[in-house]
């Protein structure tokens, strides 16, 4: 494929490629090959265009990268904004794409929405896929990616991939780390998602309005003119949501909310069952009843979400309602990993910030039996070089949601474990114990759990491994919530 071309369809000006032949895209200088284009961006650990003289050396075909980069020897595509240039040009490059992608963002319950949509999708007759923190699951299978939003070349040879699979419908997460980064640009996307939004990765946003900022992009400029926003309204909406609105009308996108206040699907009801619970929802001046098979508020949100976000790209409204009441349990997303020998359902949750957490809590609290003392019992921790300030709020948040808390290890990476236990104390109450094992705190919650409790292991999720250290000294060890808490409940029956 000509350079000239690709420019040329990109809407960039003044430059000359002349005849120069693309043969890929690359962000890391190892990958270069004769006529591979390099994206050389600024990182916060390394800067790319230090290696621009190697990626020329191996026969880059053109360099996108800031205007004082210094390129000799090959193409300079300068740009204010490298990421987002080099994202245009790539996705030029990477075809054919599916027909139908949507993007769903918020802080919590991106997975689930975007799983969802998928599992609808494909009960609804379509070939569908959805790429995430789960990896990239398609109608055959799954494949990890081990990130949320893949880098930008990843992310574009994944869904073109998909396109020459057969694969019409994806739904993929937009990360506010991907957002800010560009990592998702370039496609037609025919519907974006908001689900909702509370603090986490200040790390890397620094306050609560850059991270605001980055989840709007989506429909500020990411989502195409006119497309359906999604927007999540409960009971009582708060500001961010407000803003999420006022955001998707100023760019003129058709507003769809949904929830207890919701135009679009209005969430009328809802019981809870011994299994899930029973949902009654209006959507077009009638009330539909529907028979979810999963616990918990926010799972809800995350259906109607998905429902939503199919209605809104063709799919039937009765076959939908229809496939709401099929759906499986998201990987990690409070599934159930075991019952006890003494009757104590175990669930496994990713939540890892105040808010989900909470929300993780309230869900499973009327699946206790009080009325015969049952109580809820709650593992987790905090992960190391990760936003510090939601630790004690999640200390806080356990202690007061649940009846019995275990304090333990999440994902130290470079950071001492007891300090961040320590961090996570803080604001817990007198029902809190600390255990820093993991393993071993899952085994003590086990122990303690009767028929009437139910007992959630929160934090990890579908993580298969605990990270122990940073850079050079980083290891992975092997562990699975869901294995573990299968393997502990089995030892107390041997």
């Amino acid at each position: 494929m000509r350079l000239a071309d690709l420019i040329q369809r990109a809407g960039i000006n003044g430059v000359d490629a002349g005849d120069a032949a693309v043969t890929g895209f690359a962000i890391d200088h190892r990958k270069i090959a004769p006529g591979t284009v390099f994206g050389a961006f600024q990182g916060a650990k390394f800067n790319a265009e230090d290696f621009i003289p190697a990626a020329i050396e191996a026969g880059a075909a053109a360099i996108v990268a800031r205007a004082e980069a210094k390129v000799e020897g090959a193409l300079h595509i300068a740009s204010d904004e490298p990421r987002q240039t080099f994202a245009n040009l790539a996705a030029k490059f990477f075809t054919p794409v599916p027909e139908t992608v949507v993007a769903v963002t918020g802080t919590n319950g991106k997975t689930s929405t975007a799983e969802m949509t998928r599992q609808i999708w494909r009960m609804c007759g379509e070939r569908a896929a959805s790429i995430g923190t789960l990896g990239v699951t398609t109608p055959d299978g799954s494949v990890s990616t081990g990130l949320t939003t893949p880098d930008i070349v990843t992310f574009l040879s994944n869904m073109s991939g998909l396109a020459r699979e057969g694969v019409t419908h994806v739904a993929y997460e937009a990360s506010s780390h991907g957002l800010s980064q560009f990592r998702n640009e370039g496609l037609r996307v025919n519907a974006g998602a908001f689900t909702n939004f509370s603090r986490d990765h200040l790390d890397y946003h620094e306050t609560m309005e850059q991270y605001f900022a980055a989840k709007m992009r989506l429909f500020d400029e990411v989502v195409e003119d006119g497309a359906p926003a999604i927007i999540w309204t409960g009971p009582k909406p708060d500001e961010w949501t407000k803003r999420a609105v006022q955001h998707a009308k100023r760019r003129g996108l058709q507003v769809l909310t949904v929830g207890e206040q919701g135009d679009f699907l209005r969430l009328a009801g809802r019981e809870a069952t011994q299994l899930g619970q029973l949902l009654a929802i209006e959507h077009a001046g009638e009330t539909k009843s529907v028979k979810l098979p999963l616990i918990g508020a926010y799972q809800t949100a995350n259906a109607l979400v998905s429902a939503a976000l199919a209605m809104a790209t063709g799919a039937d409204a009765a076959q939908v309602f229809d496939a709401l009441g099929r759906l499986q349990p998201v990987r990690g997303r409070l599934e159930r990993a075991v019952i006890t020998a003494a009757g104590a359902p175990v669930y496994v949750d990713y939540a890892h910030t105040p808010d989900a957490l909470e929300a993780a809590t309230v869900a499973l609290r009327p699946h206790v039996d009080e009325a015969k003392g049952g109580k809820l019992i709650v593992v987790f921790g905090a992960g190391g070089d990760r936003d510090t300030g939601k630790r004690a709020p999640m200390g806080e948040v356990a202690s007061k949601a649940a009846d019995t808390v275990i304090v333990t290890d999440d994902n130290p990476r470079g950071e001492d474990a007891a300090s961040i236990r320590r961090q996570v104390l803080a604001k817990a109450g007198d029902n809190t114990t600390e255990i820093g094992g993991r393993r071993e705190a899952i085994a003590y919650a086990i122990a303690q759990g009767s028929a009437a409790d139910i007992i959630l292991i929160a934090g990890k999720g579908h993580e298969e491994g605990q990270i122990i250290g940073s850079g050079d000294n980083m290891r992975i060890l092997p562990f699975n919530d869901v294995q573990v808490a299968r393997e502990c409940a089995a030892e107390m029956v041997a």
